[in-house]
């Protein structure tokens, strides 16, 4: 049987009809990738400072992150539908977020990711995108 490369390539890529959130598996895997990154920052010593900033129990914030990342990766905008559009930076800006938090919490998004995404394109196109948003929230 002769397979044709560019079919099955093509489907390791995002399509508008092939979203991220779909290419995942949808809700159970991006809630798994949500509480990952939470696990992680909450047991890692790179993430100790981190996590001292973050309100406990991480339960409420656990779930927030899950409804923005099921939005933000094509899936159903359980953030927006709740909050409204997320205006992340805005949100961010009570906290002083230096490039050291910034570098923090992108340790743990990459274990997570290491730990989650399987597919290796979804997983880099997902840690590209994700590093300009972390970058973007610095802002002292």
């Amino acid at each position: 049987m002769i397979v044709n490369k560019t079919t099955a390539n093509s489907k390791q890529h995002p399509t508008p009809e092939q979203t991220p959130y779909a290419m995942l598996g949808g809700e159970p895997t991006v809630r798994l990738l949500a509480n990952r990154f939470y696990d992680i920052m909450a047991s890692a010593p790179e993430a100790a400072e981190l996590y001292a900033i973050h309100p406990r129990p991480l339960d409420n914030i656990r779930q927030k992150f899950f409804e923005f990342l099921s939005g933000w990766l094509g899936g159903p905008p359980l953030f927006e539908q709740k909050y409204g559009h997320p205006r992340l930076r805005a949100r961010h800006l009570p906290f002083q977020v230096n490039e050291q938090l910034s570098n923090q919490w992108m340790f743990c998004m990459d274990q997570a990711l290491d730990e989650v995404v399987e597919n290796k394109v979804l997983r880099s196109g997902i840690r590209q995108s994700i590093g300009q948003l972390a970058s973007h929230m610095i802002n002292c």
